[in-house]
């Protein structure tokens, strides 16, 4: 049977394009449409439904020690209120999945994982796998939490309206309050005194919240934050979070990256190197990197809003050759081409007159290095487009601005 988060109600009301999505009933879009939702996010606000996201929660003496095992992300300075993004690989440095890791006390006994949709069963089991002699605790939190992401520009003004309790001036990027958890969170309310934790980060490359909640307090935390918003806020699918993430360079786990080694990636910044580039810490699957394997992971960028289908095996050309696959195949439509240059909406300079028509953007996986610039061709049944091979996509984003 086809599972239905809490505010699966609420979306019918609102007329959303429902969709089988991982055996969850989730809207693609509303009735304003894909491309109007990945707008209002870079413009004002975008609300999104994301109960279908899993927490597994990591909690004892050794929780520490486990996960500085299980995680590539070197947890020893990630203090209490601070998060972080990681890889969960295993021995052959494959990816079981991707996560933000949260520490929620001081004395490193109790972690939250979010990690992805039906991925929270494959990895307590891998985290179990690996005990060992760690004495910890490893819980999946499916059905005790909902989750709503808020996430645009006028995210702060709409979320301080309904805060009754705690403060998000001078929050960071990638830092948090609060608990779910009402036994352990009196200090970050929302009206009626809902506990919630609030995480300055978010799956879209502008500057919003993800927010944890009781999971018998998800439409009402919805419902304020709508009514807050007015005007500026708008529901959002997963068809624009899944353009938005595309274009602020964020990985699909399973798409993107997925059962083959996590090497070469634009997503490096997840392993424990030093200045020097050497590996701080020994972790599951940290040997391959002595000897990586040819596999290169790169954004790119096309000249025109013509795609690919990436779900039907679009392969890549060099030189009419074939050297891989088109993991992700999307529409930005925030960008269009000036003077051969990526211009966005929320570019600085962009032209007074700009009205942007779209460019197609993602992710290729090849079996070569490709430096920024490189001309491939992508090739499905239906046509071949040509694209560059790119170090950013979607300019101007304001995830890391100061509030």
């Amino acid at each position: 049977m086809i599972k239905k988060t809490p505010l699966n109600d609420v979306h019918r009301k609102l007329e959303g394009q429902l969709t089988d999505f991982g055996g969850w009933e989730m809207p693609l879009w509303y009735k304003a449409g894909a491309v109007k939702e990945h707008l209002f996010v870079i413009e004002k606000c975008g609300i999104f439904d994301i109960c279908h996201m899993c927490l597994v929660r990591v909690t004892g003496k050794d929780a520490f020690g486990l996960l500085q095992l299980c995680l590539t992300r070197n947890i020893e300075k990630l203090a209490k209120g601070a998060c972080g993004y990681t890889m969960i690989l295993d021995e052959k440095a494959h990816v079981v999945d991707d996560c933000i890791v949260y520490n929620m006390n001081e004395n490193r006994e109790d972690y939250l994982l979010v990690v992805n949709s039906g991925r929270a069963s494959i990895v307590a089991d891998h985290l179990k796998k690996h005990m060992g002699s760690f004495k910890a605790d490893v819980k999946n939190e499916d059905g005790v939490f909902g989750k709503i992401d808020l996430q645009g520009p006028k995210s702060v003004e709409i979320l301080r309206k309904v805060m009754v309790k705690g403060s998000l001036d001078g929050l960071k990027y990638f830092r948090f309050l609060g608990d779910y958890d009402g036994t352990k969170n009196k200090d970050v309310l929302l009206r009626g005194d809902i506990p919630v934790l609030l995480s300055r980060t978010g799956y879209t490359g502008e500057l919003g919240f993800e927010i944890l909640c009781p999971i018998d307090k998800t439409v009402d935390v919805w419902n304020m934050l709508v009514e807050a918003g007015g005007d500026d806020i708008l529901p959002c699918g997963l068809a624009s979070r899944d353009s938005l993430r595309m274009g602020a360079i964020l990985p699909l786990s399973q798409q993107d990256i997925g059962p083959w080694p996590f090497v070469n990636t634009p997503w490096d910044f997840a392993l424990p190197r030093d200045k020097e580039g050497k590996l701080t810490k020994t972790f599951l699957g940290s040997t391959i990197y002595d000897n990586p394997p040819e596999s290169y992971t790169y954004p790119y960028c096309g000249f025109d809003p013509r795609k690919v289908d990436a779900h039907s095996g679009a392969r890549v050309l060099l030189d009419g050759k074939d050297i891989g696959l088109v993991s992700t195949c999307c529409l930005e439509v925030a960008c269009s081409r000036v003077d051969g240059k990526i211009v966005g909406t929320a570019s600085p300079d962009k032209p007074a007159d700009f009205k942007p028509k779209g460019l197609v953007a993602g992710y290729v996986r090849v079996d070569r290095k490709l430096e920024p610039g490189t001309k491939v061709t992508l090739k499905d049944d239906r046509r071949s487009i040509e694209v560059e091979i790119v170090s950013d996509i979607r300019p101007g984003r304001t995830a890391r601005v100061a509030i």
